[in-house]
């Protein structure tokens, strides 16, 4: 991803360090299509608050304003654990009530949303429905 952002970048004519590609790379779910939109916001941000130019500190300011977190997690991200954690102590809970709980649609979480968040091991889909996992509320209750 790390290429794929600096690739990109020069195709771009956007300037970049090699440390703010690395924080963009990082915080796009090993994805080159967000690692892609990621850079272009971070960009937009480069440009309108400083020198057009992209570092480590510009692509951490710009990311965590658009609030994507460390692990690259969102704002739904973090909705869809949270009502499981939170509302439902843990889970089981069906992916209806969930997009019911946060307004969004049955397909998109099961498309967009949970894949990732099972790959990184913060939810379980079982035959009972969706739970989380320790790891996913250790990192609900941390500041980033």
């Amino acid at each position: 991803l790390l290429s794929i952002v600096k690739r990109s970048a020069a195709i771009l004519k956007i300037p970049i360090t090699e440390e703010g590609a690395l924080e963009i790379a990082q915080r796009s779910r090993g994805t080159p299509r967000i690692a892609n939109r990621l850079l272009r916001r971070v960009r937009d941000y480069a440009t309108v608050r400083g020198d057009g130019s992209i570092t480590r500190e510009s692509a951490d300011l710009a990311l965590d304003i658009l609030g994507i977190d460390p692990i690259g997690l969102d704002d739904l991200d973090r909705r869809i654990i949270s009502v499981i954690a939170h509302d439902f102590g843990g889970g089981p809970v069906g992916v209806k009530t969930i997009a019911i709980s946060i307004g969004e649609e049955v397909r998109t979480i099961e498309e967009v949303y949970e894949p990732y968040l099972i790959r990184i091991g913060f939810l379980k889909r079982t035959p009972k429905g969706r739970e989380t996992t320790e790891a996913a509320v250790s990192h609900l209750h941390q500041d980033f």
